[in-house]
This record gives structure tokens, sequence and C-alpha cells, in this order.
């Protein structure tokens, strides 16, 4: 297959999408389909909110020659020219934890009504192995009326996106790859390849690069379930978790993970997806979900803590100021998907006390849209009786705490990286 006579479509214009539709219009041509008119708006006029893209890569590619460039549309018959179809649409999952399929149906119908012969749907979104051919190729068969493997093919290759990483960027991660078939396996690696500098590994089969994907982010919480557990434990007997680890790291092969809140698109959800397919093949997942009750726990037990320091230093509980640091699910970077920083928020609120939340990253109307708090967006002449830094942004880094803080005020680090003068306690 001749790619570079090939248009590709881009399914979903997010933190994965657009920077990936960005590289791949460098050298292709490429539409850029989301279902967001105000998303696609604001794109047009050479802005990416999300802030993964700068706004001179992305004018760089908008409107240039019709056999290289990114054209951006909400219209479905802009899709009908194109031969490669990438799905970058988020799976999410519900307030039970389940699996919410529904986006990348929606996508895959969307799909199936401009599907031709010879055509290749390759799918990024986080699924659990046999989603691709299970959930999505039915659905591509149903509306399109093609047969799979014969009429048209498909390929998985897990995103990678490390959203507000200016180092490891799109190009710069390794990507896996894979295909329905051997031979469009490395048609679909050879497309990746075309632009993935750091290269890519071609997967024997969608399975195996589906599980890949779970598994990444499922190792990565549980080890921070593990070191969540050690600062419960080191809590209680009164030791600096942080020290204990800085100490453990001078091991060669140790793992320097921390404490935290765990949210965000990846790690606060892909478990829920392996263990979802686990559960369905009749075995019950005990670690992974272990993992995931502890680090879901995080957020009650921030809160609780700050209660009882406050209670310590006979600070009124019921309509006591407290400033909450940061709401976005990590430092630097506006995304407030699935944050554990606003289960820090609604244990406080529901102690009686009067909560700011102050973020400099965060979009104000988005806070309001997903949790229905309002952020406050200057500090000055405000005066606390608890801070709880709970997002690593740079900027907190500099905060002069003494002007914030009342006479008997406490200060708890869920991050650890405040002024160790000011900080009561450390997670």
């Amino acid at each position: 297959m001749n790619l570079q006579n090939k248009k590709i479509a881009i399914i979903g214009l997010g933190y994965v999408g657009l920077p990936l539709a960005v590289e791949f219009a460098k050298k292709y041509a490429v539409i850029g389909f989301d279902i967001n008119q105000d998303r696609v708006d604001k794109l047009n006029s050479g802005h990416d909110s999300t802030l993964e893209v700068s706004d001179d890569n992305l004018q760089s590619v908008l409107n240039l020659a019709t056999n290289v460039g990114l054209f951006l549309s909400c219209t479905n018959d802009d899709l009908k020219d194109c031969a490669i179809f990438i799905v970058t649409v988020p799976t999410p999952v519900d307030k039970n934890n389940r699996p919410i399929l529904t986006p990348l149906i929606k996508a895959s119908e969307t799909i199936g009504k401009v599907l031709k012969k010879g055509d290749i749907v390759i799918y990024e979104s986080t699924v659990y192995p046999g989603a691709t051919e299970e959930d999505c190729v039915p659905v591509l068969e149903k509306i399109s009326g093609l047969q799979f493997n014969k009429d048209f093919y498909c390929g998985y290759s897990p995103e990678r996106i490390n959203p507000g990483d200016k180092k490891h960027t799109v190009t710069k991660i390794k990507k896996i790859t894979s295909g329905s078939t051997p031979e469009i396996g490395i048609v679909v690696n050879n497309l990746y390849a075309s632009i993935i500098t750091a290269g890519t590994h071609l997967a024997p089969t969608i399975k195996v690069a589906e599980a890949a994907k779970v598994i990444e982010n499922a190792q990565r919480d549980i080890n921070i379930a593990f070191v969540n557990e050690l600062a419960k434990i080191f809590n209680k007997l009164d030791i600096d978790t942080h020290a204990v680890l800085e100490a453990a790291a001078t091991k060669w092969n140790f793992l320097p993970f921390k404490p935290g809140l765990v949210g965000g698109h990846c790690i606060g959800v892909d478990p829920y997806y392996l263990a979802q397919k686990a559960q369905e093949v009749g075995y019950h997942p005990e670690i992974i979900l272990a993992g995931r009750r502890l680090n879901d726990s995080m957020g009650e037990y921030v809160a609780t803590e700050v209660l009882k320091l406050m209670v310590q230093n006979d600070i009124a509980i019921k309509d006591a100021k407290v400033l909450m640091l940061g709401i976005t699910f990590k430092e630097n970077c506006p995304d407030i998907r699935n944050t554990k920083a606003i289960d820090v928020y609604r244990n406080l609120v529901s102690f009686h006390m009067d909560v700011d939340v102050y973020d400099p990253w965060a979009s104000e109307d988005e806070v309001v849209h997903e949790y229905g708090v309002k952020t406050i967006s200057s500090l000055e002449n405000k005066k606390y009786d608890a801070i709880v830094h709970t997002v690593a942004h740079n900027e907190f880094s500099g905060l002069d705490l003494e002007v914030l803080i009342k006479n008997k005020a406490v200060v708890y680090d869920v991050k650890g990286n405040l002024d160790s003068k000011f900080v009561n306690k450390r997670l």
C-alpha cells in the first residue's frame, strides 16, 4: 500500500488525537474530526486549549496544500475520501468503575458510514483485550455492509501520551503497533514508523497490543498503591515517608515511585478495563483491584489527615477557611479528567469547611461544568486556617505561604515539595 497517497482521518481531537493529527499532517493529508464544534472552531483559530500542541506548531500545518496538511471538521462527509481512520476518543469508566465504550462505538458508527473496500481502521483508545475485534469490528461491519479482513482491515496502536509532558511527546515515545492480518500489521507499523522517531514495536496480534496498553498503567497504579500504603504505615510510626524513599532509592534497582493522588485518563482508569475483562472470563483480579481501592481512598485519607492536624492545633473545624492548591489531575497541565483532587475537596467540604480552590492551570468554566466547583483566580488578601497542596504546579513552589496562613494554620503537603519550614505534614 502506497501510504503517501492515502488520506488519514483522526477521529477525536483531544489530548491524544490532536498531537497525532499535527504530526501526521506534516507528511500526509489529514482530516481531524471531532463532534465538538467549539473545539474544532478554536483549533481552526490556531489555538489548542489543552496546551498539548503549541500555537505555532498547530498553525504550521493548517490550510496547507491538498496533498499534505491538516483540515479540521465536524462534518461526516469530509471523511469520505479517507482510506485510513485512526480512533482517539476517550474511554472512561462510569460511577461504578465499569468501562464506557459508548464513544468508541459511536466513532465506529461514524466510520462505518464512509468505510470503503481496502480501508484500514486503527484504534488508539484504551480498551480491554479483545475490544477492537469483539466490540468495534461488528459495528463497522453492520454499518458499512463490508466484511472484516476481506473488504476492510483493523489495527491497534495504543496511545502513550502523557499530558503536560513536553519531553516525552508523541514522536518521542516508542509506539506499539498491530494489525488484523500480518500484512496489515506491517502497513500499520510502517505508517507510524514514518512519524515516530523513537521507533515502533510490531506486536503479533491486536489482542497483544491491547493487553500491553492496559498493563502499562495497571503496573504503575499498583506501584503507587504500594507507596501510598507505605505512607499510611509510616504516618502511624511517625516516620517521614519521603525521607524513607530517598534513602531506599540509593539501591540501584529500587523503583522511584512516590505517594500521591492517582487520577487522570490512564492510570486511574485502565486497570478497571483489564479487571472487567478478567471477571468476564471467570477470574477475580485481586492485586489490580486492591491497588485501585487503595489509590481511590487517598482523597478521603488526605482530608482526614488535614482534619486531625486542625484539631491538634485547636482550629475550629466548622466554617474553617481552607485553601486547596490544585484541581487538575497532575502538575503543569490543564487536564481535570478523573482528578482525585476533587475527592480531597469533597471530603473537606463534608466536614463543613469553607474551601477555596486555586489552580492557575485549570479552566474555571470546565471545573464548574465537570464538578460544580467555582475556583478562585487570585490569592490576594486571603488568609487561611489550613492549606492543602494537592497538585505540584510550578507556580506553587514560589508561593509565599507566610502571607496566606493565619496564626495557628496548618499546611499539608501531598506532593512533598513545599518549603518544609511551613509544612506540618507531608503525605
